[in-house]
């Protein structure tokens, strides 16, 4: 005798039994003899063939004759309940038939079959069924429009039903599922109903599981939808794939069901924090691909699994005391994970938590009271998303500050000066214009960095998904790139500029001009508002780290990115070394009689070169291993390099360029004394500009060689 659900080894010494050979493609036992027989493509059940072959007989004459009469029938249920209802089999295996078979469970002796609607449609049978006192199975019908009041009293003993597959279905009666006392099981999927069937009337006595999915027109979960089943403990309910947008208060009240899943209702934007009342006994809640921004508050404490995968929207976290049972969190991000960490706590330093007001006081209790707190988190944080804040310590966020502030106010001064100078506007001051302006790029960048730490210190978590994926983080991040591209070209223009002024002092016409400046400038805006663009276009991306800095090199187009910037800056930076060094062998003497202007001006561009030095050989060097995916030091490490080295050039630049300078001195006490401010000193720079002088570092005889070396020092005291 073959066990229930499950099938012995056939016998060796036996042949098979062909004269009962059926459809399926699974084993069964014959009835008439203890042969095992290999099931084929006809349709059988057990020991009763010749019953089953007449009642079809019978079943096929019915349905030829309503064809003949175009009869267009909805429903032969009781007729075909009356023609079988004394059909009885003693142990046998019963597979269940309907247009696309499937094969079911064995069911124990004198179980009862009934052959259960026929629906027509037209003058074509849509499709039949044959359904099972234990397991009632309605798919791809067509014709099913409704269920009525009623429809399976006379299946008492009815374990599972599943209606699937019935785009027609759209009312169900609020007596349909009246009296099944012994249902464990309810599936319906992929109808047309609008609202949850009424399970106010069904009061099974079993455990059970209802499964409602793919039911795209249900948009709500009224209050009390499974308030007929508040006495019964229902181990699941699933409301997976549907239309829902919204669950009412009191949803769920009086339920005691211990799981939920909410999966795939991508519309799913609200649940009422009332939503659960009395739905104590609820462990698992499942809202992945959902709309959801935010937990019901009332639930969170009886979980011990949180599934929340892909939901986008879920930003924010409640603190980890409301998690008090929690063991498994399946989150989106893995910022949410960094609240789970491991928390050890030691109650012998606070005598108060034996008190009964320390352990009414959740938050005191919580924070004071409780040991180590464990929880299965994924994903993880990794590398680049570390369970810390924006700036890792006190000293990184005062320096940052000290940092934006510092370059903020000296490439506005510096602009303000330039732009307000009643002089003429020379190509040394147009580049220096475009200069400051990219620095004050990066000193708002780092000003965005440093205000966002201080906003959301302690609590990172909460906020990194927002920021990250936000505008802020995008704008942040097309700021510093494209600040830190037309940087880095504007000081090789300047760079190029002063060699090529000072390799051709003798030749006017090959004089840099300002319309070369402009073109050459409008190539450099274009190359970095390019540079800034890609990682908005999905080439790296600016919401891989905190700091909003291009550093996804997933994808090989990334790394080729991240890899070209950076040799370019390299390029850039031996470019500047290669003029820096010609300019000061154009301009120094051979004697000895001007050493002490040839050591300055040998020490003016020693510091150029080497703030140029300082700004781009530590990040070049650590990003480039990292491009190549061999990083060397952490995301938390490079922050350090972000605040010390990256805006070097943005605070030296102001200085170095301009503040330094006597034309820049000349200009600013030019442009105060227009306001009242240093008017003696802003009349002697008057009368030196009256009487043709020049601010200079010292005077210089006439001549080609010095004419030269009045450039250069011109050039670079500019």
């Amino acid at each position: 005798m073959q066990r229930e659900g499950r099938e012995d080894n056939p016998p060796t010494n036996t042949k098979p039994c062909v004269s009962h050979a059926t459809s399926f493609s699974s084993r069964s036992v014959c009835g008439k003899c203890p042969h095992y027989v290999r099931v084929t493509r006809r349709k059988t059940f057990g020991n009763n063939c010749r019953v089953v072959t007449r009642m079809r007989r019978m079943m096929m004459m019915i349905i030829l004759t309503v064809v003949t009469m175009g009869v267009q029938m909805k429903d032969l249920s009781q007729q075909a309940v009356d023609l079988c209802r004394n059909i009885h089999t003693s142990d046998f295996e019963i597979p269940s038939v309907h247009t696309h078979t499937h094969t079911r469970s064995t069911y124990k002796q004198n179980s009862r079959f009934l052959v259960w609607g026929i629906f027509l449609w037209g003058s074509s049978i849509v499709c039949y069924f044959f359904f099972f006192c234990c397991l009632f199975f309605i798919s791809q019908n067509a014709a099913l429009e409704s269920i009525g009041a009623f429809a399976f009293s006379d299946l008492p003993e009815l374990i599972e039903l599943t209606i699937t597959k019935s785009k027609h279905l759209t009312y169900i009666h609020p007596d349909a599922f009246k009296d099944l006392v012994k249902l464990r099981r309810l599936i319906i999927s992929n109808t047309g109903i609008m609202t949850l069937p009424d399970f106010s009337k069904m009061h099974s006595a079993a455990d059970y599981f209802v499964d409602l999915h793919d039911n795209s027109h249900i948009q709500k979960v009224p209050a009390n939808a499974f308030n007929g089943a508040c006495t019964q403990a229902i181990r699941d309910i699933r409301l997976t794939r549907n239309g829902i947008k919204t669950v009412a208060r009191d949803a769920f009240n009086g339920t005691k069901m211990h799981r939920l899943s909410l999966k795939g209702n991508r519309q799913l934007s609200y649940i009422h924090p009332n939503a659960f009342a009395s739905s104590s006994e609820l462990v698992l809640i499942d809202i992945s691909q959902t709309a959801l921004s935010s937990l019901p508050d009332a639930i969170l404490g009886n979980l011990h699994s949180l599934i929340a995968e892909s939901a986008v929207r879920l930003k924010k976290f409640p603190p980890p005391r409301a998690f008090a049972k929690l063991h498994e969190a399946r989150v989106t991000y893995p910022s949410h994970c960094c609240i789970f960490l491991p928390m050890q706590r030691n109650s012998s330093k606070h005598p108060l938590c034996s008190l009964r007001e320390a352990r009414e006081n959740a938050a005191f209790f919580w924070d004071h009271c409780l040991g180590s707190f464990n929880v299965t988190c994924s994903p993880a944080p990794d590398a680049f998303n570390p369970c810390e804040d924006i700036m890792t310590s006190a000293s990184l966020r005062g320096l940052i500050w000290v940092v934006s502030v510092l370059a903020l106010l000296g490439n506005v001064v510096v602009l303000l000066v330039l732009l307000g100078s009643a002089s003429k506007l020379t190509v040394p001051r147009f580049l220096m214009c475009h200069l400051a302006f990219a620095d004050l790029c990066m000193g708002v960048y780092l000003l965005v960095i440093a205000a966002m730490d201080t906003l959301t210190r302690g609590h990172y978590h909460n906020h990194a998904i927002d920021w990250q994926t936000g505008l802020g983080c995008e704008a942040a991040g097309f700021f510093t790139v494209f600040a830190s591209e037309l940087s880095v070209f504007t000081l090789t223009a300047i760079t190029l500029e002063r060699w090529h002024t000072i390799t051709h002092a003798l030749r006017l016409d090959r004089k840099f001009r300002l319309r070369h400046a402009c073109a050459v400038m409008t190539a450099g805006w274009i190359f970095s508002c390019l540079a800034a663009t890609m990682p908005t276009l999905g080439v790296s991306s600016y919401s891989k780290v905190s700091i909003c800095l291009p550093m996804d090199v997933e994808s090989l187009w990334s790394q080729v990115y991240v890899v070209s910037l950076l040799l370019l800056n390299m390029a850039a930076f031996a470019c500047v070394c290669a003029c820096y060094l010609s300019i000061y062998l154009a301009v120094r003497h051979p004697s000895g009689a001007t050493a002490r202007a040839d050591a300055r001006v040998a020490q003016r561009m020693a510091v150029l070169v080497f703030t140029d030095f300082l700004c781009m050989a530590p990040i070049s060097f650590f990003a480039v291993s990292a491009a190549l995916k061999r990083p060397l030091i952490t995301v938390s490490d490079a922050k350090l390099l972000l605040v010390l080295f990256y805006p070097i050039n943005s605070c030296a630049n102001p200085f170095l360029y301009a503040f330094f300078t006597h034309a820049f001195r000349r200009d600013f006490v030019l442009l105060v004394a227009r306001f009242g401010l240093c008017k003696a000193r802003a009349h002697g720079y008057r009368a030196d500009s009256s009487s043709g002088q020049q601010p200079a570092w010292g005077a210089l005889k006439s001549g080609p060689v010095n004419m030269c070396l009045t450039s250069a020092v011109r050039s670079v005291d500019r």
